[in-house]
């Protein structure tokens, strides 16, 4: 049976366009940081080595199965957390500072992701898979909405997020937020992107 995260993962990957208070647990992922604009090349070549990892964990995962219920599963999508990137009011996307990841499914491990890793970095070398690794994250109690649109409308969909904060008697524990991009941004026009948006909080 294969593995589908919008099937398993309802409650991280099914935010809705109205806001909602939701508990991330610790989830495994293959991250690469980063620094400045996500529209230049440099962000692309490090979400190119994202993927091509991701697939190669995939495929050896099909080689050779570690769960019992399940022989294949989707690749996650893209997902992001960033600094604020603001400065005197206004976003500066020199400045920003990420990390980019995709999540894996809770029965793939270190040892399988390594091993497709190192099978991955013969066949598709670059510089960037020095800077790629394996490791946990959790958010916790987090607030999230579904962002359809463009990127650079984003700060209507954060308006309401922090209304439902201000109204649930809640606050940011951080300035940083997560981007979930369930859209290619390649096939889909800006206008009808979904991002779900997430940032934690106490």
């Amino acid at each position: 049976m294969k593995y589908e995260w919008r099937k398993q993962k309802k409650t991280e990957y099914g935010a809705k366009t109205s806001p909602s208070l939701v508990n991330v647990l610790p989830t495994n992922y293959i991250l690469i940081d980063g620094k400045g604009n996500p529209n230049e090349a440099d962000f692309s070549n490090r979400v190119s080595v994202l993927y091509a990892w991701a697939y190669a964990i995939k495929k050896a995962y099909k080689e050779a199965p570690l769960s019992d219920v399940f022989d294949d599963f989707t690749v996650f999508p893209l997902e992001g957390v960033w600094s604020n990137g603001m400065e005197d009011g206004k976003l500066v996307k020199d400045h920003l500072a990420y990390t980019i990841m995709i999540a894996q499914p809770d029965f793939v491990d270190e040892k399988l992701a390594q091993a497709a890793l190192a099978r991955v970095k013969e066949k598709k070398p670059s510089p960037l898979w020095e800077n790629v690794r394996f490791g946990a994250m959790a958010d916790g109690p987090c607030v999230q909405v579904l962002h359809v649109g463009s990127y650079d409308d984003e700060p209507a969909s954060f308006a309401k997020m922090d209304a439902f904060t201000r109204d649930n008697h809640l606050e940011r524990a951080q300035a940083a937020h997560r981007e979930i991009y369930l859209s290619n941004a390649n096939r889909v026009e800006p206008a009808k992107r979904k991002t779900i948006l997430r940032y934690a909080v106490k």
